[in-house]
């Protein structure tokens, strides 16, 4: 079996007192969150920062310390099983405007509740909801 790491961010942004959460829809039709294989010597950050520019335009990001979440699950690639494990950070930005990569047909961005309802899968809505008490606890 092989195994792949990946990482990548929650992304938000806050307007007229109001956090919103940017999700992307993928080609493959699931909601989520800009990710990507972490490559050559990068770390989690450098990686995730480079994914968000790569497939939103978004340069303007300020990690937040202190948030750093993990998924894990299984895939198929042909015929082999892979087991990949991606990292989440949680990244602050002013940007608006999002210029998708050719990975995405639309994204949002949207408050705690829609954002929480429109998320595919599980494991990722759980990750909305750890980033969204660490914003209310930090009050970011």
């Amino acid at each position: 079996m092989t195994t792949e790491h990946s990482a990548g961010a929650i992304v938000f942004r806050e307007e007229d007192g109001k956090i919103f959460y940017l999700i992307l829809h993928y080609e493959e039709g699931h909601w989520g969150y800009p990710k990507g294989h972490i490559e050559n010597r990068e770390t989690i950050e450098e990686t995730a920062r480079r994914e968000i520019r790569e497939e939103t335009g978004i340069t303007n990001l300020k990690f937040l310390d202190g948030f750093k979440e993990q998924t894990h699950y299984f895939y198929h690639n042909g015929k082999e099983r892979v087991f990949k494990t991606v990292t989440f950070l949680l990244a602050r930005t002013r940007s608006k405007d999002v210029r998708l990569s050719f990975e995405h047909i639309g994204y949002e961005w949207l408050p705690f509740d829609e954002a929480l309802e429109k998320i595919t899968f599980k494991d990722e809505k759980q990750l909305l909801q750890k980033a969204w008490s660490f914003i209310s606890e930090r009050g970011v």
